[in-house]
């Protein structure tokens, strides 16, 4: 096999893995509140946003050490370990009990770090700035892939059901926690990259990737990591691509947990409002697999760089939170077991509904998959760093957004997200216009970004 067709390959395994993981993990995240809903009459009392804050809140803090981790550990073992972590929070599910469920929502906070890391890492590894969009997009690409089939199993398990029984979540559960330890056990499948640098050249990849077993090589590397994350964290392109990645911070936490919880408590979707919910991720799958599928495959064509993508992803935003403010009512991410039977200025629409879910995917993979390409390109060299600060800013931001999910009604949610998507837009602009420019100095072709 040929060195490009082995990191193709080792691409697609990462892609494939992250799927079977996140089927398991996302679908789990988009019915947890519904599911806990109807476990308060128990002597179960969590609540599945507070749970979303804490695992954002310890991933966040946890992207500190996470490059110094990968470092240590190598980044095949940091998402076999981390993987299995996922598997776990996934089966506490299976019997709740309030203890292990915000337990568990710390392991996988730490967990969450060091797999992203060392994904950014082997993305990083088995790329160039030649494909490293293409990358971008085919792993984004099946990472998404995830909301389709976890969620096509959720619209009909579900469908005319207003209650959720135990032996309907446990089933959900045990099936969702084998899948995810599928998608671990097959990390062990990537392949190695071979040092092709010259003698004494290093990188930050292949630092992380080396042979070396000695305690303080393994030591030095971590410290090297960790100094790398702090001084990357001041540059001006860092410090602007914040903004954005701190937008997709806020929008997932809408798409992944508060959109889903506002379908499900909308009583005039009748017996289908539970099962909208699956309905509602296979769509916003089905706009992330597309979205990814064209702004990655297919960026070796585009002239203009990563700003019309990005400029189409604020717009398709904005038009959702639109539809959305017109569509749902005001109280639905807030709404107690039986529902809410009000509206807001049109009827409730399923169609509108689930139009939207498709919109927000389509969104979100414009911007992530153009953050990834970009910080792809300009931190080839420090990648696990780049990757650990990325996921910082956008843990944390989801953190926040968790909490005041707790609180806020939709409207001011909404409100929020428009603030800062609008901003974000500009200062990734800003970051990429400066990449066109050094890229021209160097006389590249601007399209192979």
């Amino acid at each position: 096999m040929s060195p490009e067709s082995k990191k193709l390959f080792n691409i697609i395994i990462l892609g494939v893995s992250f799927m079977f993981i996140f089927t398991a993990f996302q679908t789990c995240g988009n019915i947890a509140q519904t599911v806990i809903t109807n476990l308060n009459n128990t002597d179960f009392h969590g609540s599945g946003y507070t749970s979303m804050s804490i695992i954002y809140g310890v991933f966040s803090a946890s992207n500190l050490i996470s490059p110094s981790v990968v470092a240590v550990v190598g980044p095949q073992l940091s998402m076999v370990v981390s993987g299995i972590f996922y598997s776990l929070y996934i089966a506490v599910f299976i019997q709740p009990a309030t203890w292990a469920f915000y337990t568990a929502s710390v392991f996988i906070g730490i967990a969450a770090a060091v797999l992203w890391t060392a994904q950014g890492n082997c993305l990083t590894v088995n790329s160039d700035e030649n494909t490293i969009g293409r990358n971008s997009g085919v792993f984004w690409a099946l990472l998404q892939s995830s909301l389709f089939f976890g969620n096509l199993y959720i619209y009909f398990a579900w469908q005319g059901k207003t209650y959720i029984s135990e032996s309907d979540r446990r089933t959900v559960f045990i099936a969702l926690t084998v899948i995810s330890l599928v998608g671990t056990v097959l990390f062990f499948l990537i392949r190695k990259q071979e040092d092709t640098k010259a003698p004494g050249e290093e990188d930050s990849a292949n630092e992380i990737l080396g042979d070396s077993s000695s305690a303080q090589n393994k030591m030095t590397r971590a410290v090297a990591a960790f100094k790398k994350s702090i001084k990357l964290s001041f540059t001006k392109e860092i410090m602007l691509l914040s903004v954005t990645t701190a937008y997709t911070g806020l929008e997932l936490t809408f798409f992944s947990g508060v959109y889903g919880t506002c379908i499900g408590a909308v009583n005039r979707f009748g017996s289908e409002q539970k099962s909208l919910i699956g309905l509602s991720g296979i769509f916003i799958g089905v706009g992330e697999i597309l979205g990814g599928g064209i702004f990655g495959l297919l960026s070796k064509n585009n002239r203009f760089g990563r700003n019309p993508v990005v400029m189409l992803g604020i717009f398709v935003h904005f038009i959702a939170f639109y539809l959305i403010f017109f569509n749902m009512p005001n109280d639905a991410p807030l709404a107690p077991m039986e529902g809410t039977d009000d509206i807001s200025y049109m009827i409730p629409s399923k169609e509108v509904a689930i139009f939207c879910s498709f919109l927000l995917g389509l969104g979100d993979s414009c911007f992530n998959t153009q953050l990834l390409s970009i910080l792809g390109f300009l931190y080839s060299e420090d990648s696990a760093p780049a990757f650990a600060i990325f996921k910082f800013v956008q843990s944390i931001c989801a953190a926040v957004a968790y909490f005041y999910s707790n609180y806020f009604l939709l409207q001011w949610q909404l409100l929020i997200m428009v603030v800062v998507g609008f901003f974000g837009t500009i200062t990734f602009f800003t970051v990429e216009w400066e990449a066109a420019a050094a890229l021209a100095a160097r006389g590249s072709d601007y399209s192979s970004i």
